[in-house]
């Protein structure tokens, strides 16, 4: 695997690449990778020649009191990972390279709809940071196909949106979450947990499915929904959001059939997000008392 910093060298090496004919596959990361990251390599894997990851703590998506300093960087046990997953590149530039002349005048790319509310509305910015940086690095790597975690439900659609209006010649792929053995899912914030909120970190996912069953069974959305808030402020969580929403993130209505619940909590220091699908039944039950 290559390492690179430089954007004229990364530009430099894919361009080899490209005049070979080569499929190139784009994984952007944070690094402090996990199984989850790894499963996306591995996706990338099957749908490129070329798996190019990215790694680069980006400061533009952390707001005020944020983690941005706190955020754990492994990057010698990243790239020792990344090499054995079978990576091809990996891009590590310095914000520096990114922003050379900061934040505050550099350019910031907005998407409306799918970036409002939810992550979006606790985390003021956090989207516009993100469809940016992801923007540059699809400008860098001009990638044939990139691969995200379905976990980040909201940044896969706002990147899904980016991609679209942009009209950028690039396959997005969902990866389905990966999980621990008790249901938590992976993250690389899981790390913030002591011990004793590690053992019930997983009642989040618990909860989640809880709650799908109750829906699909046609309860009433608003009434399941408050006990889902009630079940995780009993084990300790402190709920950002637990909302139904449909598969496109559009509010619910009594057409809607596939449904996504997704919740934000925090416990201890650690924010933890999950989401799980949810089949409506038809009638007057998809929308009762909602």
């Amino acid at each position: 695997m290559r390492t690179l910093r430089d954007i004229d060298q990364l530009r430099s090496t894919l361009q080899e690449y490209r005049q070979r004919g080569q499929r190139i596959a784009l994984v952007p990361t944070m690094g402090n990778l996990h199984a989850g990251h790894l499963a996306l390599v591995a996706c990338a894997r099957q749908h490129a020649d070329i798996v190019v990851a990215s790694l680069f703590v980006n400061p533009m998506q952390f707001g005020p009191g944020e983690d941005l300093d706190g955020y754990p960087r492994t990057f010698s046990a990243d790239q020792t990972q990344l090499t054995e997953a079978g990576c091809d590149v990996l891009f590590a530039p310095a914000a520096s390279s990114l922003y050379p002349d900061g934040l505050e005048t550099h350019t910031r790319v907005h998407v409306p709809v799918a970036g409002e509310g939810l992550c979006g509305g606790s985390r003021p910015g956090h989207f516009d940071g993100v469809s940016t940086v992801v923007s540059m690095l699809f400008n860098l790597v001009q990638p044939d196909v990139a691969c995200f975690g379905e976990k980040d439900y909201q940044q896969l659609a706002v990147i899904r949106k980016l991609v679209a209006d942009l009209h950028m010649p690039i396959e997005i792929i969902g990866v389905p979450i990966v999980r621990a053995d008790d249901g938590l899912a992976l993250s690389s914030r899981n790390g913030y947990l002591s011990a004793e909120e590690r053992s019930t970190a997983p009642l989040l996912f618990g909860t989640l499915c809880t709650l799908r069953d109750a829906l699909e069974r046609g309860d009433s959305i608003e009434s399941t929904l408050q006990q889902g808030k009630n079940a995780l402020y009993d084990a300790g969580f402190v709920p950002d959001y637990l909302e139904l929403r449909d598969a496109s993130l559009g509010p619910v209505n009594k057409t809607t059939r596939q449904a996504v619940l997704l919740a934000a909590a925090k416990l201890g220091p650690a924010r933890l997000i999950d989401n799980l699908s949810v089949q409506l039944p038809s009638g007057d039950a998809a929308t009762a008392g909602h």
